[in-house]
């Protein structure tokens, strides 16, 4: 079976910046509920 790597090489980038996105919302996504926890203590 032979993998062809051009799907890879298409979807990677994709995949770094999707990740990074994820990484940097998911962050700002706790600060803001961990306020909201805070503020309701």
């Amino acid at each position: 079976m032979d993998i062809d790597f051009r799907i890879a090489i298409v979807l990677a980038p994709i995949a770094i910046a999707a990740g990074w996105a994820v990484f940097n919302i998911g962050a700002a996504a706790l600060r803001q509920i961990q306020g909201f926890w805070d503020r309701e203590a």
